[in-house]
């Protein structure tokens, strides 16, 4: 009998020195995705090291796995990024890990799938592809069966059969499915644009998530719980109520040399039937050349023409056409109705830019995938939705705004109770709703030096 209680207690012994050993292998791997996320956005030789002593075949010690978690929980509170209560001392490594990683929704999918993208990075060759040519559905070329393994490897194109040189329908399912979560126009024909992100490798894109991960969970830490987000090289905008996105909408923005700034405000007011007082760089560069191959522009978009001290100035479409050919002393103000260039509604905000949200009359310009195409304010695509939230929840004078929908060709300005957030961001990837990893291009050029300036200590 006592031979045998030795016996039980010994196979206790190893089951528990069994879990024991699992457990600090986990806190390792943990520790080490966790790592790989802060050293890809940040570039900190401090967390290269760290990175390096992870990647070792045996788990690190739970003392060292403590120091390590420990400055992976200093990293994120530096960015203003919450973590779980950390512990006074190295009593559990796993804990401790756990206790380290940011209280993010996705943090941990995030976490996945750039451990995923960097075995990847490790595993598969991501050579250029040139097809020395535009593919598209019908096509055939030696190309096609790398283009399959790589959208496969992507997780856009099902698992079996990659081989065979003919563009089928199971191609161009897959490649709408990779364009239309690039931002990219869904037509499944390989040009310029496609082959550019096919060509981005694992690793690069695995960069892209952790930084715009930091900068997005830094910017969101404090936001607030109601507010509008336009998030710029996607060309979208979200209002949030109550942690809650009430309303999702495309929006236009500023071209590359009109850029819509990255800042944030307060819109405190809305206007219905706005008038546009076009502004002297867009006068110069965009309508009095108009002006000049065509005198009644001027009328037959309805401006009208003031001197500097308010006067109104009235002259022929020949006489315009000549004035526009100098220099032009006079300022234009279109007059609101339709055909106005803002269109219907107009959101305020102050910011230094003059830059600010409205309607548009060219609703065409949403079904475009590249959007960058203001002169750096926000045209929204469901605007009306848009403003009868606002009359609903922040209009003051809801009597007013009642009386006045049918009233097309009068301004109308409305205050409201309470200012709504508004915040332009700029954020090139992330993962959507169903975890599935999100491009778009780098429309300013923001991003050329992917290397976060956080306040880590490098």
């Amino acid at each position: 009998m006592a031979l045998r209680r030795i016996f039980i207690l010994l196979l206790l012994c190893w089951s528990c020195l069994g879990v024991a050993d699992e457990r600090l292998a986990a806190a390792n791997q943990a520790l080490l995705d966790q790592v790989e996320v802060i050293h890809l956005a940040s570039a900190s030789s401090e967390f290269e090291r760290y990175r390096e002593q992870l990647s070792v075949e045996r788990a690190l010690s739970p003392a060292r796995l403590y120091t390590i978690a420990l400055a992976a929980a200093q990293f994120w509170q530096r960015q203003g990024i919450a973590t779980g209560e950390f512990p006074s001392a190295p009593d559990d490594p796993y804990t401790s890990v756990i206790a380290s990683e940011p209280q993010v929704a996705d943090y941990l999918m995030l976490s996945n799938r750039v451990r995923y993208l960097l075995w990847l990075a490790r595993h598969e060759s991501w050579l250029p592809l040139e097809p020395q040519g535009w593919l598209k559905p019908g096509d055939s070329h030696r190309i096609i069966p790398e283009i399959r393994v790589r959208l496969q490897a992507l997780g856009d194109y099902p698992q079996g059969d990659t081989s065979g040189l003919y563009f089928d329908e199971t191609l161009k399912a897959a490649m709408i499915k990779f364009q239309t979560r690039h931002g990219l126009k869904p037509d499944a024909i390989i040009g310029p644009a496609t082959l550019s992100w096919l060509n981005r490798t694992p690793r690069e894109r695995a960069q892209l998530l952790a930084v715009n991960f930091i900068r997005r969970a830094e910017y969101l830490a404090d936001i607030g719980e109601r507010y509008l987000l336009i998030n710029i090289p996607a060309y979208e905008m979200w209002l949030v109520d109550d942690n809650q996105v009430a309303l999702r909408s495309k929006v236009i923005v500023g071209k590359p040399y009109r850029q819509t700034p990255i800042i944030s405000g307060e819109i405190k007011n809305l206007v219905l039937n706005p008038s546009w007082r076009v502004p002297r760089r867009l006068l110069t560069h965009d309508l009095l050349p108009k002006v000049r191959e065509d005198g009644s522009y001027i009328s037959s978009r309805n401006f009208e023409v003031f001197d500097y001290q308010g006067e109104r100035v009235i002259k022929s479409d020949d006489e315009w056409r000549d004035i526009a050919k100098g220099k032009f002393p006079y300022r234009l103000v279109q007059k609101p109705g339709v055909g106005n260039t803002l269109g219907r509604y107009k959101f305020f905000f102050p910011n230094e830019y003059s830059v600010y949200l409205h309607d548009t009359s060219d609703k065409a310009l949403f079904q475009r995938s590249d959007r960058a195409l203001s002169s750096g304010c926000i045209r929204i695509e469901k605007v009306e939705q848009l403003a009868n939230w606002m009359a609903s929840h922040l209009v003051r004078d809801k009597q007013t705004w009642v009386r006045m929908q049918i009233e097309r060709d009068k301004t109308q300005w409305f205050a409201f109770d309470a200012g709504l957030p508004i915040h332009l961001v700029y954020w090139t990837s992330w993962l959507d709703d169903d975890n599935v990893a999100q491009f778009r291009d780098d429309i300013y050029k923001k991003n050329q030096n992917i290397s976060l300036s956080l306040h880590a200590a490098k």
